[in-house]
């Protein structure tokens, strides 16, 4: 790629980052007017609750975003799914509210995660989580940062003494435990979950087959950006922007721990 390009595709996407990143607040802001107030909550078809003040940030969101980008596609877990952002060159990847059960229990966790996705991976990421007043922020070689500070993976080398965070089935799992992991604490995010990675605050992050990809796309990159991986249990990177948004077992490391966690949790939770 020319450098006059390569300077105007960094360029882009820097102002890609900075757009997520006040829309990130400002959904934040609008999460919180509901938080702690009994909002209306009901479930969706997979038993999953979903609440007012999801459906409100993704409104919000969607306005925001759409009017500043309207030849980018949109991908929202509450929005109802348009294919034609299979063919737009950059697509908007949105989770109004990660961790909604967090949510809606009064819990810290949950976070607003908002990628911009092109050719199946994501380039630019922020994961906001407003109670703690935390923001990753992420774009493609530019680093990954924290409220400010750029972040790194821990340089945990071996599966005896690191840190999991997963899922209740995975961490409280016994044979987790005897494989030598040390518990790192139920995160109802997965997004936040996997940004704890990033921030070497743990060493490995895992989930069970089913994550899709607005659970996945900003904090993928933010993992990627800090020195780590996210990837399935085979090795590879989850893709992004497909018909199908789903995808199987996860676990996000540092690129020196990734190998010896897939190995031992593959046996686990594959």
């Amino acid at each position: 790629m020319p450098e006059a390009d390569e300077a105007l595709l960094v360029t882009d996407r820097d102002q890609d980052l900075r757009l997520l990143e006040t829309a990130a607040r400002q959904a934040g802001d609008v999460a919180l007017s509901y938080f702690g107030r009994d909002p209306e909550t009901w479930y969706k078809g997979n038993k999953s609750p979903v609440s007012e003040a999801d459906m409100a940030v993704d409104r919000y969101l969607a306005d925001r975003l759409r009017r500043e980008r309207p030849d980018y596609g949109w991908l929202s877990e509450e929005t109802a799914d348009d294919r034609s952002r299979l063919t737009c060159d950059r697509v908007f990847i949105v989770d109004p509210i990660d961790g909604t059960r967090a949510f809606l229990a009064g819990g810290e966790e949950w976070t607003v995660s908002l990628a911009v996705v092109e050719k199946g991976r994501p380039v630019a990421g922020a994961v906001f989580c407003p109670v703690r007043e935390e923001m990753f922020l992420a774009r493609a070689g530019g680093g990954a940062w924290l409220n400010g500070g750029q972040i790194t993976v821990s340089n945990k080398r071996r599966v005896e003494g690191a840190i999991l965070s997963g899922p209740q089935s995975v961490a409280g799992n016994k044979k987790v435990a005897d494989a030598g992991f040390r518990g790192g604490g139920l995160l109802r995010s997965l997004a936040y979950r996997v940004a704890m990675v990033a921030a070497g605050r743990v060493d490995v992050a895992a989930a069970r087959g089913g994550p899709s990809d607005w659970d996945l796309a900003a904090a993928d990159l933010l993992v990627q950006e800090a020195g780590g991986e996210l990837t399935d249990l085979a090795g590879r990177s989850p893709i992004y922007n497909r018909a199908k948004t789903g995808h199987p077992s996860l676990v996000a490391a540092s690129s020196v721990l990734i190998g010896p966690a897939r190995a031992t949790l593959g046996k686990l939770i594959g």
